[in-house]
């Protein structure tokens, strides 16, 4: 059996381009889109959306600051065979669940556009710092991909022309999965300047035009690391500033205490509303597909 490719580390990078006011994050995931995968028997369109989602999610993710800040990205839907797709990233800790209607995705075909995935819905993004401040972002869930839906939000909630770019390989056997997010950050003299003026910025346009020259066999290609996909894009920058970012991992709080906690906080009565047949109370993790009987 093959070997694969060391080039997908389950890592972060960040870049700058300080002269174009620019900012980025590059990604590939290997074992942990595996280990989030796995936990369900997802069929391969809902694998590859799932896939597509933990590489924003680890890209958007990498944007946060401080220990113990969060970011999750939720997408509830109406019409669609997919109910709710849910991701998030803590400290380099990641999960992701996708609840589905499997008889209404068989009509949809090998390749259903994101329309047809989702129906009419909108997609959440919501950050809480370290200080534990929180604030959240809603778009309609619009656009070819999920990426371009992200990018939508970036525009229409935080004002910040982004490129969003997402590569995935899947099979039977194995999956690995790319992606690529580049920010303009200029600000005016008296204050932020209004989107039209940052999206037709000439650093932003330079910066927009060589990103989307990167196609996706690049994003995953494994004779190219990160680090010389950045440079392959800007070398001709004035300076080009790489950051290693946070090494990657699956990582759900399901643990006996946690969900014990929670339900403790619950009046006696409620908690007995919870017990099923045998008077215990069992907590399913959909994030990872455990039980857990809790000792209430």
């Amino acid at each position: 059996m093959a070997t694969k490719p060391e080039i997908f580390t389950d890592q972060l990078l960040g870049f700058t381009l300080p002269a174009r006011n620019a900012r980025g994050r590059v990604v590939r995931l290997d074992g942990l889109c595996e280990a989030v995968l796995s936990a369900h028997n997802y069929p391969a369109p809902i694998k590859h959306l799932l896939a597509e989602a933990l590489v924003i999610s680890a890209l958007m993710g990498g944007l946060l600051k401080g220990d113990g800040a969060q970011m999750t990205m939720q997408a509830q839907t109406k019409g669609g065979p997919v109910r709710l797709l849910v991701c998030d990233y803590r400290d380099g800790q990641m999960r992701g669940y996708a609840d589905f209607d499997e008889a209404a995705l068989v009509d949809l075909g090998a390749n259903p556009s994101l329309a047809a995935l989702f129906g009419k819905g909108y997609l959440a993004i919501t950050f809480e710092t370290d200080k534990g401040q929180r604030y959240q972002g809603i778009v309609p869930l619009e656009g070819e991909t999920l990426a371009k839906a992200c990018e939508a939000y970036f525009v229409q909630s935080e004002q910040i022309p982004t490129q969003v770019s997402v590569a995935i390989q899947s099979n039977d056997q194995s999956c690995v999965a790319a992606g690529f997010l580049v920010q303009h950050l200029a600000d005016g003299e008296q204050g932020r300047e209004r989107l039209h003026v940052r999206l037709d910025h000439q650093d932003w346009e330079h910066v927009a035009v060589i990103a989307a020259t990167m196609g996706h066999e690049e994003l995953v290609d494994p004779s190219l690391s990160m680090e010389a996909l950045v440079w392959r894009l800007f070398h001709e920058e004035e300076e080009v500033r790489i950051q290693p970012g946070a090494l990657l991992s699956k990582g759900c709080r399901c643990t006996s205490e946690h969900y014990e906690a929670l339900v403790g906080r619950f009046p006696a009565n409620e908690q007995d509303a919870m017990r099923n047949e045998k008077g215990a109370i069992v907590v399913d993790c959909a994030f990872c597909s455990r039980e857990f009987m809790l000792s209430i």
